[in-house]
């Protein structure tokens, strides 16, 4: 009989480590496009054959992989999985849509988590992650933002990636952590949060209002001469929101930025050489 128990809990352990392996692999992959369509390609593999703990996983991973990034695909995967027998999938598919939409106003996500709501109002466990995930969906009324990824995604917040992980690994065990009295751990997802719009401000940090190009980002890495950073641009008056893929650059010479990459607080001065274009009447 002890034997048996020994043998149980090794059993577990084992699929623990492999669940951790499968986070290391969302969190190796979150940084770049190319290794984040790999990894969501293995985590499929690993839903049709992993073991209970790694198929609990395996959603959370994909959460990691494209927070406040609510990809069509990895939409539907997860509310695939969000009606998985498996409570505990379900659970953690449910909580990974909330991260995957967070703080977007996505209107499909939106809907989507009203429907489970629905599905699962007389399970109370699951309602309640299906509250968190729809407050973390409309977080800061949509100008927020989980993406630990900041400088046009070059740089990494460590202390945002810290945020994101504490709540990711309770939730692979939610029925002893976070559906118990230890549902405090979400608040660490305020590390995480980070405001996604583009305020300029001139040289006294008073607000002021400029013309930007909003677009869709562009790799120029290595490219001769000027190439275009950004495609499918729309220009607005500043403070703007930028999506997760979406760039911004000066429409206009009238002001000179002081950093290179125009996201959340940026200082502008007035350029000297700037002459205004009259109009012909």
């Amino acid at each position: 009989m002890l034997h048996l128990c020994a043998e149980h809990v090794s059993d577990k352990e084992d699929q623990l480590g492999q669940a951790f392996a499968v986070l290391g692999v969302g969190v190796i992959s979150m940084g770049e496009s190319v290794g984040s369509a790999m990894s969501l390609r293995t985590f499929e593999h690993l839903m049709h054959y992993g073991e209970a703990y790694v198929r609990r996983t395996v959603p959370l991973a994909m959460g990691l992989v494209c927070a406040s990034n609510p990809v069509v695909g990895v939409v539907d995967t997860l509310n695939k999985f969000s009606h998985d027998n498996d409570k505990s999938v379900a659970s953690s598919a449910i909580f990974a849509m909330g991260m995957v939409g967070a703080g977007t106003n996505n209107a499909r996500l939106a809907q989507l988590l009203r429907q489970l709501a629905t599905y699962y109002q007389k399970d109370a466990d699951v309602l309640f992650v299906v509250r968190i995930a729809q407050g973390l969906l409309h977080m800061g009324k949509g100008t927020m933002s989980i993406n630990p990824y900041h400088h046009d995604r070059t740089l990494l917040s460590h202390t945002a990636l810290a945020g994101l992980l504490v709540p990711v690994v309770a939730m692979i065990s939610a029925e002893k952590l976070i559906l118990t009295s230890s549902h405090f751990l979400l608040y660490y997802l305020v590390r995480a949060m980070y405001p996604r719009f583009l305020i300029t401000l001139d040289e006294n940090l008073e607000s002021v209002s400029a013309s930007v190009r909003v677009g869709q980002a562009v790799d120029a890495v290595g490219q001769v001469g000027r190439p275009k950073t950004i495609t499918g641009f729309q220009t607005h008056e500043t403070p703007v929101l930028l999506g997760h893929s979406e760039r911004a650059e000066m429409a206009t010479e009238k002001y000179l930025a002081l950093t290179s990459v125009l996201e959340g607080f940026v200082i502008l001065k007035k350029n000297p050489d700037y002459v205004e274009e009259k109009e012909e009447d």
